[in-house]
């Protein structure tokens, strides 16, 4: 069943193939006999009713440097694609949910992947407070007075951009650091959002694991280890990744996600567990991929391939 597939991601003459879920979805995609095409999200065109993307032919392979051939950019109709791929990465912005209410409009006649309408309502640090009784205490507000007195009930927090992403503007704020006023000063002058702040949890030394789920099941994980002085355990950061295996807990924790990401149509889902606690649900642009493959883990490209050849059919 071959189909014709639009991938709307970044530049993909700027990613670094080795750790790039993306690639890794191109390459399966081409290896089933999938005709690919690539477009940017500033390539996309609302016209009279009509979505069109002005894209390329693509062709990849798994070589650093010379990893991909495009062909000459052509307007196309998404209509009659049969999958896009929305793989580009946060900032989750107005940009970013312009782009969801347009592809909506092919959706599901095209089968877009993560389905846009739910892509747009669960973005990943509000999607997870559906599930209250899996993170750790959390508050989300622009209330200084409200972020002083969980600083004082909880003593060492960290503090977060709502739709930052790649652990960007992350900062812990240990009970005696006096610069809490100056941290909210800066988020103030960068971020019209309100600020989302929860407990330190000092499991975080560990590692934070990305589990990986494909419509609703789990897939893989990698744990993600800090680099030493760092608070922030994300790969953009120098987090380490290494192999892992899922507690019980976290076992408990995909349990109850699985449905709610099976309805909502959310195929490709990564999350992020730290300890005991579900921190983040990741919708957007998942990543991990290539790293559970290369630890031996599951092809989850191949899985995902075949949940969204299910889906057409």
């Amino acid at each position: 069943m071959a189909l014709n597939v639009a991938i709307q991601m970044d530049p993909i003459e700027r990613i670094d193939i080795r750790g790039d879920s993306t690639f890794a979805l191109a390459l399966e995609g081409q290896a089933r006999g999938h005709r690919l095409y690539h477009y940017g999200p500033r390539d996309l065109t609302f016209r009279d009713g009509q979505v069109s993307a002005r894209m390329r032919p693509l062709e990849v392979r798994d070589v650093m440097g010379d990893h991909f051939t495009s062909g000459a950019a052509a307007v196309r109709d998404l209509s009659a694609m049969d999958v896009v791929l929305m793989r580009q990465d946060p900032p989750f912005d107005m940009a970013y949910i312009t782009a969801t209410h347009i592809l909506e409009r092919i959706h599901p006649g095209t089968l877009v992947v993560n389905d846009p309408f739910h892509v747009r309502n669960a973005p990943e640090k509000l999607f997870v407070t559906l599930f209250k009784d899996l993170m750790p205490p959390t508050l989300i507000t622009s209330d200084r007075a409200e972020i002083a007195r969980f600083r004082d009930d909880h003593k060492d927090i960290i503090l977060k951009p709502l739709y930052g992403n790649g652990g960007a503007g992350v900062f812990r704020v240990r009970p005696d650091d006096e610069n809490l006023g100056a941290m909210l000063e800066m988020f103030t002058a960068f971020y019209r959002e309100p600020i989302i702040v929860q407990r330190y949890v000092p499991e975080v030394r560990k590692g934070d694991k990305r589990i990986i789920l494909v419509d609703g099941a789990f897939a893989g994980a990698i744990n993600r280890v800090p680099a030493a002085g760092e608070a922030r355990s994300n790969m953009h950061v120098g987090g380490k990744p290494e192999p892992t295996a899922l507690t019980k807990r976290e076992q408990g924790i995909c349990e109850a996600l699985g449905p709610e990401l099976r309805a909502r149509g959310l195929l490709f889902t990564g999350i992020d567990v730290i300890g005991d606690y579900l921190t983040e649900v990741n919708v957007t642009s998942p990543t991990g991929i290539r790293e559970v493959k290369r630890f031996g883990g599951a092809d989850i490209a191949v899985l995902i391939w075949d949940a969204i050849e299910a889906r057409r059919k």
